[in-house]
Formats: structure tokens, C-alpha cells, sequence
């Protein structure tokens, strides 16, 4: 099964839509308008029985995204209820026709690709 016909941006914004990064500033501080950068998924690639995929933190207008503190946010978003990796990570199992009770994922370590785009590479066993 080739997940990238599966994944494409539209069905992506559909499993995590760009509302949620909103709710996650609003959750942290009480207020979206906090929030340095946009929060959305990519779909990176396919290997056997794995995919590969990674958040994408993209700078707001006007906000520092290299000010603020990206690289511990793999353990946050591993715990956050409005991130709910587990719960992405099962939706995206569901959606390549797999268990998602037997799903397994993993956040790697944050990469900053520029000083306005950093991104949290996300992988997912079936």
C-alpha cells in the first residue's frame, strides 16, 4: 500500500488540523495569540512496515520561532492531550488500514531546518 497516496496534505490537515495549534497556546498560556508558529504534519515517507512523518513548526508573522524553547517540545507533545500523538498515530493506522491497538510510535529530536521552520520527526510502526 503506497501511504502517500493515503497522506496527502488535505488528508493530513484532516487528522491534525491547524485549529489545534491554537488550542495548544491556549492550553499552555491561556491565550492563542502567544503562540510563535503554526503547528501542522507532513508526511515524509514509508519504509516496510513503518511511516515516517514530522510536525512542522512554522514561525508566526511578527513571533520568533528560534526564540522560543522547540527542542524540548518532544516531550511535551508526547504527553499533551491536544497534540495527542497516540491518538494521530492511531488515526493514521486506521487510515492505512492497520490495528491501531497495535500501533507504536516515536518523536525524534528536534531539527531546525532555518531560524523560521523546525520540525519534530514523528515515527509510526504497524
Amino acid at each position: 500500500m503506497d501511504l502517500a497516496q493515503i497522506f496527502t496534505r488535505e488528508k493530513l490537515d484532516e487528522l491534525f488540523p491547524k485549529e489545534r495549534a491554537d488550542a495548544f497556546f491556549d492550553a499552555l498560556f491561556g491565550g492563542a495569540e502567544d503562540g510563535a508558529y503554526d503547528i501542522s504534519v507532513d508526511f515524509v515517507g514509508q519504509e516496510g512496515d513503518a511511516a515516517e512523518f514530522a510536525f512542522m513548526l512554522r514561525q508566526r508573522p511578527g513571533k520568533c520561532l528560534a526564540c522560543n524553547l522547540t527542542y524540548g517540545l518532544p516531550q511535551v507533545f508526547t504527553r499533551h492531550p491536544v497534540i495527542n500523538v497516540r491518538g494521530f498515530a492511531e488515526s493514521v493506522a486506521r487510515e492505512a488500514q492497520r490495528d491501531p491497538g497495535g500501533v507504536r510510535w516515536e518523536l525524534g529530536a528536534t531539527r531546525e531546518h532555518s531560524r523560521s521552520l523546525h520540525s519534530i520527526p514523528l515515527h509510526i510502526s504497524f
